[in-house]
């Protein structure tokens, strides 16, 4: 797509075009939470945009503007600003996969970029990505089953790398430390949640990809209080989809009330189940799976459960807890059927279609379903002292920078065996 299409989607969408001139916007509105964008102006800072097979055939790029909401310091030089301070400096070139429009993922809503090198910002690290996983939130982001706070924006919340810049005033971290990014990107640290270790409720929390830029890309800032340390040993792409995937669901069991010599069960088996029931049979849980694919089935015996079957069957033995992976209240509701008398649901998802009616009589009897929202650092450092120590295997599909639309419309059809990994 050339720019002045781009452009020309853009001021459709927002209803804000105040001119063309030569094919490219002279001027348009900031658009949404976050940067507004601007051509043929002298002073303002260039974000270049590529189509995936402009990138691929080496075609030069054309050029955007950059500019801030607030007006902030987009005149500084080399300044591009995020609407919840992304902690961007630029100073140089990096390549990063943008989510320019909410869009179906068949037309591949990620465009190829270079922006100028972030550098960090006071109290921020800058991580040089060596692989970030692809999450169903990336796709839900971008597909706007959840509302994009900011635009453009770069997705990727499962970042694996070393540390390339400190900020001002970090002193826990040195260049070259490894370090991964969850979807904790900061929170307010006075609030009652904060002080009570759980920062996932902080009702001004940020999340990386969502609020500030993630890691499809070759390098990402982050506050330095929210990095977690990294092992050394495993390779970058077998610990970049323990940082969403491994650790949600490493928490999501503990929501679910899941103790060692638990019945558990497991409905769906993707990315997440199939790090979590690694740790359900290490705590020596029996476990059941539920999942519409026969090869998940497969895989889930081969792991160690107990006992397959679909959404719609019964397991053999009661469960005292049970964690759904689907995004779907049906298979919310055949869990919650499963589950032993006050036995828990967890619901391990940020979009549900709906919760459909059911009996009370399921319900009763002190069953509860929970939702399982977000992570805390504390998850971070317990799940990777965990995963080291059974050791978590996992299981990964690598995709190049300028691949990413087609890793997640993998994950949208279900076609990703095991985790998708963006090698930068």
């Amino acid at each position: 797509m050339w720019p002045g299409a781009i452009a020309q989607h853009h001021a459709e969408l927002n209803g804000n075009e105040r001119g063309r001139s030569g094919g490219c916007i002279k001027t348009l509105e900031p658009l949404g939470h976050g940067l507004g964008l601007r051509t043929g102006e002298a002073g303002k800072h260039h974000l270049a945009i590529r189509t995936d097979t402009e990138a691929a055939c080496g075609i030069a790029t054309r050029q955007w503007g950059c500019g801030d909401r607030d007006g902030g310091e987009t005149g500084h030089p080399g300044m591009m600003t995020h609407a919840r301070g992304s902690g961007y400096r630029y100073r140089g070139g990096m390549r990063a996969m943008v989510l320019t429009a909410i869009s179906p993922i068949g037309t591949k809503p990620l465009r190829f970029a270079t922006f100028p090198d972030p550098s960090p910002g006071p109290g921020e690290v800058l991580i040089r990505v060596g692989a970030c996983a692809a999450c169903r939130t990336d796709l839900q982001i971008a597909e706007g089953d959840l509302r994009a706070r900011t635009m453009p924006i770069v997705l990727g919340h499962q970042v694996a790398g070393r540390i390339e810049g400190l900020g001002e005033g970090v002193t826990d971290w040195a260049e070259g430390d490894r370090a991964g990014l969850t979807w904790l990107a900061g929170s307010c640290g006075d609030c009652a949640h904060c002080r009570a270790g759980r920062e996932n409720l902080c009702e001004q929390a940020t999340f990386t990809g969502w609020d500030r830029h993630g890691g499809f890309a070759e390098m990402v800032a982050a506050r330095a209080d929210v990095v977690v340390p990294l092992p050394d040993g495993p390779e970058d792409r077998h610990l970049a989809p323990l940082l969403c995937g491994g650790v949600i669901g490493f928490r999501a069991l503990r929501v679910a009330g899941v103790t060692p010599g638990s019945r558990v069960g497991l409905y769906g088996f993707g990315a997440s189940a199939l790090q979590a029931i690694q740790v359900a049979r290490h705590w020596g849980c029996r476990v059941a799976v539920a999942t519409r694919s026969d090869e998940g089935r497969s895989r889930a015996l081969a792991m160690g459960a107990e006992w397959v079957g679909g959404y719609d069957d019964t397991p053999p033995f009661p469960l005292d807890a049970a964690v759904t992976f689907a995004p779907s209240g049906d298979v919310v509701v055949a869990a919650l059927k499963a589950v032993d008398r006050g036995g828990t649901v967890a619901v391990n998802a940020i979009h549900l279609d709906r919760i459909p009616q059911f009996n009370y009589g399921d319900l009763w009897w002190e069953r509860s379903i929970r939702s399982v929202a977000n992570v805390t650092r504390a998850d971070a450092r317990d799940y990777l002292a965990i995963a080291a120590q059974i050791p978590v295997r996992t299981q990964v599909e690598e995709y190049a920078l300028p691949d990413a639309n087609r890793a997640l419309k993998r994950i949208a059809s279900g076609e990703v065996q095991g985790a998708a990994v963006i090698i930068p």
